[in-house]
């Protein structure tokens, strides 16, 4: 057997302690980076982050506004179907259950009430709501106020699925301020939208061509089976329902509608409490504005003064006849609480914000002499 030459011994000896030199600085380079990290840390009030081995990592990156919002809100947005019964063949005892429509609604509270739109669930024999985790329930319809393009269904559900969506005021909006929108376009459940406030106070027209005022216009993508989800703030609140779209298509065009907050925290209660709203009104019958037009009057005309009503005790009064049989105007609205009025809607919209039993000063013209009238309103 042969001797091991001693310079190859050498050789191997000086590349061992290479190696342990070599790794004696780097757990020096190491202990001494995690000292200068737990400083820095500690000037900021942290903690370092670091992996079981001992080695430094570097922080997760911040996440964005948009997905915290989708995270806490995203749970209580749900699909909701609307289906038609439908008789195959006129002497058939066969009922099938077909699809009449779709969109979107939210939780509104933790008894299992449900916001989306009045034409979402237009005509529904029956109602489903599906949750983004695929849980689906029965929903039954509780009231709707076409006018404002809102319904409220309830579904019987456990109190830890429910998480109600913060609302906010959506008067306290500016034009130019982030939103998104939560919903199911074209049936792709629990999409995410980003844009902006376009412009507030438009105008748009209901199912029964009521007019819903103070809307708000985003360019958040909103398409169809957007409608009845929630608007959100920045901090993840409601702002708006999406109820409409501005498009030649009838898809994305950049322009979309939603009911204001301020409109539907008015309006849900009494859904809720009632199946309808509650309208506050002077007692009276209007005439419709293209006659009043026809004989040149500016304002609203009154038709007939209900009895017994404070609007009659007042001593407001209708169209009557003279001794020759022809048609003679009694008291013709020009304002109510100080605003001008010209169209039997711009008088309703007035009284969109009051409630029955609130005062009301009309400004009345008769035989062309002016005066105020003030009374209660009543609700119609």
């Amino acid at each position: 057997m042969q001797s091991r030459s001693p310079l190859l011994t050498l050789t191997l000896l000086a590349v061992v302690i290479l190696l342990l030199f070599q790794l004696h600085r780097e757990k020096h380079y190491r202990l001494e980076l995690a000292g200068i990290n737990a400083k820095m840390a500690a000037m900021q009030g942290t903690q370092p982050p670091s992996t079981s081995s001992g080695a430094v990592r570097a922080p997760a990156p911040p996440v964005s506004p948009a997905t915290e919002i989708y995270r806490h809100v995203s749970p209580s947005v749900v699909a909701v179907a609307n289906k038609a019964l439908v008789r195959r063949g006129f002497f058939s005892m066969q009922i099938y259950e077909i699809p009449q429509g779709s969109g979107t609604g939210f939780v509104w509270d933790k008894l299992g009430h449900i916001v989306s739109n009045y034409h979402v669930v237009h005509q529904a024999d029956t109602l489903t709501v599906t949750f983004p985790d695929g849980d689906q329930y029965d929903a039954q319809l509780v009231g709707v106020a076409p006018d404002y393009d809102l319904a409220v269904l309830k579904i019987d559900a456990p109190k830890e699925k429910l998480s109600p969506v913060e609302v906010s005021d959506s008067r306290q909006l500016s034009v130019g301020e982030n939103v998104f929108a939560i919903g199911n376009p074209f049936g792709l459940d629990t999409t995410l939208s980003a844009g902006i406030v376009s412009a507030l106070g438009r105008t748009i027209t209901s199912m029964t061509e009521r007019k819903i005022r103070d809307v708000i216009q985003t360019d958040a993508a909103i398409n169809p089976g957007n409608s009845g989800g929630p608007l959100l703030d920045s901090a993840g609140r409601l702002v708006g329902v999406n109820t409409a779209i501005l498009s030649p298509s009838g898809a994305y065009a950049g322009i979309g509608f939603a009911v204001p907050s301020a409109t539907v925290s008015r309006v849900v209660p009494q859904l809720i409490e009632k199946g309808h709203v509650t309208r506050a009104g002077l007692g009276v019958e209007l005439l419709p504005d293209h006659i009043t037009e026809r004989t040149g009057i500016r304002g609203v005309a009154i038709y007939a003064v209900e009895g017994n009503t404070p609007a009659a005790k007042a001593g407001l009064e209708g169209l009557s006849l003279n001794r020759r049989g022809a048609v003679v105007f009694g008291d013709i609205v020009t304002a109510v609480n100080g605003h001008p009025v010209s169209t039997v809607e711009e008088m309703r919209t007035m009284f969109d914000s009051c409630k029955p039993g609130d005062l009301a000063e009309l400004t009345v013209v008769r035989n062309r002499q002016t005066r105020q009238v003030k009374f209660r309103l009543v609700e119609e």
